[in-house]
């Protein structure tokens, strides 16, 4: 019996002395210096009284360290459960107490906030740092750099993700080694990854972007990453001529045009640039394409699911598409109401099906029931359409859905006109309460440096283009649009911030 996920990313690596991480300094660490510190790891977890199945939560900065922890935990058969480092302790009890993780990793400056977190819910703290230092470091460097595989089946657990939970409970996705090893290996041969590929690594690793994407994909190939702690302009102009691949959220992608040093000449020798886990503004792309001459690449997933499709690397990239499905991933727009297939063009919620498809939420069934169908189609919460072509649209959330006096208003649609507005940067709109119709229609605008809006101008001409129902009933100017780590933009705070406009 074999161990599918840590053989097939990591244990095929064994005994290779090319570079495999490299870190901004310039020191680097092989595939097999890594493969040794994930066994010694291996072994400091199983000390732990970790056995396979349980659960090892970690909030701890990025590092090769952190990333050893991944792997040693695919290797001893434990489930890996990744923290937003910006999670205060109180968000953190949440996680610890509901995967029932019998350890806690943090960096040692949180220990003292994180000690009563992790007795409360009779887990094992120990700390280690974003310089590879800590308690959990001192163990393992007693350890053997050998351990031995413990066997796993595709369908065994391989890590828990929790959703964002912005309505209700952080629900806790339950991924298979299966699910990871599919998408990793759809994602590698689709984007043409090989081991003379060099990944410019700028995400966090607390989430399927940075970690089950970026990382995974690399390990699939066998390719280098430079592996960096966080976004820096400086440290991606400087390093960017040593990579051949990016992959980033739009935020990355607007800061490198706003430099100029940031050329087509600097960007010529890079293979391909990847865009996700936020919608890339047109203008974005129009810009990026005419500075580098490169066309963005992007994709779709989520938590549950990781990627579902992408833009192709060979024909056309579609900008305000999020491209085709994946080989082995079936998409499909359906009615919210009876889940019958819509007719091609039309707008409904997207629903997926595929190996890469999670195994349902953490101790929470009826929750699984709902989105999750018995035929295997996951209930995304997206609500797109699917083109004559074949690419997927993505129009919103089913929660930010906007039903005024009946009607159902697609924010997105209404986001693309704004967008193009003279002096309009970035637009997000929401629905509030109103008397009358239930909701009613914000546009929340951002405008470009410099520039004031004319907002009665705006509004004139939205009604030529709109139904007036359809039609904002405010407009409201921001310094800038809330977002979560990712990049995506937080409806659920710009309602609470403007849900009292219309109050009786």
């Amino acid at each position: 019996m074999t161990n599918p996920l840590y053989d097939r990313l990591f244990g095929k690596h064994k005994g290779k002395t090319s570079v495999f991480l490299q870190q901004p300094d310039g020191s680097t660490m092989t595939h097999n210096e890594f493969l040794e510190l994930a066994s010694q790891y291996a072994h400091t977890l199983v000390q732990l009284g970790l056995q396979p199945d349980d659960c090892l939560a970690v909030q701890i900065a990025k590092s090769p360290q952190a990333l050893a922890v991944y792997a040693a935990c695919a290797q001893a058969g434990v489930v890996f459960l990744p923290l937003n480092t910006a999670y205060t302790a109180d968000e953190v009890s949440y996680f610890v107490e509901d995967s029932r993780a019998k350890v806690l990793l943090c960096d040692e400056k949180q220990a003292a906030a994180l000690q009563p977190v992790a007795a409360a819910c009779g887990a094992i703290l120990k700390t280690l740092n974003e310089d590879g230092s800590g308690e959990f470091s001192v163990l393992a460097q007693t350890m053997p750099t050998v351990f031995d595989t413990v066997p796993r089946e595709e369908d065994d657990l391989a890590s828990f993700l929790y959703t964002s939970g912005t309505t209700g409970r952080s629900k806790g996705a339950m991924l298979t080694h299966g699910n990871l090893l599919s998408n990793s290996q759809a994602l590698a041969d689709e984007w043409r990854f090989t081991e003379q590929d060099v990944l410019l690594h700028a995400l966090p690793i607390f989430h399927t972007h940075g970690l089950f994407v970026a990382t995974n994909v690399s390990l699939t190939a066998g390719s280098k990453i430079i592996f960096l702690p966080k976004f820096d302009l400086d440290i991606m102009l400087n390093l960017m001529p040593q990579a051949t691949v990016m992959m980033g959220v739009p935020t990355f992608y607007t800061r490198l045009l706003s430099d100029p040093r940031f050329t087509k000449e600097l960007a010529q020798p890079m293979r391909l640039f990847i865009s996700g886990s936020a919608p890339l503004l047109a203008d974005t792309h129009v810009e990026f394409e005419e500075r580098t001459g490169h066309r963005i690449l992007e994709r779709y997933g989520m938590t549950e699911t990781n990627m579902n499709t992408s833009n192709p690397y060979d024909g056309e990239r579609r900008a305000g598409t999020v491209g085709l499905p994946l080989p082995g991933t079936e998409v499909k727009i359906t009615d919210m109401d009876t889940g019958e297939t819509l007719p091609q063009g039309e707008i409904g919620q997207i629903e997926v099906r595929g190996p890469n498809v999670f195994k349902g939420y953490w101790q929470m069934p009826e929750k699984t029931a709902e989105e999750l169908r018995e035929d295997g189609f996951f209930i995304t919460g997206d609500l797109g359409l699917i083109d004559k072509d074949g690419y997927v649209h993505i129009v919103g959330r089913n929660k930010d859905l906007i039903i005024s006096g009946g009607y159902n208003i697609y924010p997105k649609e209404l986001e693309l006109l704004l967008d193009e507005e003279e002096g309009v940067l970035e637009s997000a709109v929401i629905g509030v309460p109103h008397a009358d119709f239930g909701e009613t229609v914000v546009a929340v605008l951002i405008a470009k440096s410099g520039v004031t809006l004319d907002l009665e101008s705006i509004e004139k001409n939205i009604a030529q283009t709109l139904a007036r129902f359809k039609q904002p009933k405010k407009f409201v100017v921001i310094e800038e649009l809330p977002r979560n780590t990712m990049g995506k933009v937080q409806k659920n705070l710009l309602r609470d911030q403007f849900g009292h406009l219309f109050a009786a």
